[in-house]
């Protein structure tokens, strides 16, 4: 009985890779998370500091850290019963690095509309007409 060739997997360091990626897009598809990462631009802080701001318990926003944590986007550091928070910055530009591969499909249509809104621009404007 043939055998199925197997599947082409790509090789470990780029399917772990690959992993990271998910698991950043993921923690930046929540408004909490990425509010939170705001909040670390530039300093570090206490989880009881990231919760301040947001209507929900401390508890939920320990698991959108631990999310981000996860993801590599925030690093904690623990000193007994205190938790600093702070960011890290590399995978999100690893993030942009990926999307700007794509970025030739919208700088297309910006050309586009450039040049259909210079086209606009150099029509003379449309007289009104008056009610009598």
């Amino acid at each position: 009985m043939p055998v199925a060739p197997a599947r082409a997997r790509p090789a470990a360091p780029v399917f772990l890779a690959e992993a990271r990626l998910d698991l950043v897009f993921a923690a930046l598809a929540d408004p909490v998370r990425r509010a939170i990462l705001e909040r670390l631009d530039g300093r570090e802080l206490l989880v009881s500091e990231l919760a301040e701001p947001f209507r929900i318990s401390l508890q939920a926003v320990s698991k959108h850290i631990q999310v981000l944590v996860k993801a590599g986007l925030v690093t904690q550091e623990r000193t007994g019963r205190i938790s600093r928070c702070r960011l890290d910055a590399g995978p999100i530009f690893t993030a942009a690095v990926w999307l700007n591969r794509y970025s030739k499909y919208w700088q297309t249509q910006f050309d586009e509309l450039s040049g259909w809104l210079s086209e606009i621009g150099k029509k003379p404007p449309r007289k009104r007409r008056t009610r009598k």
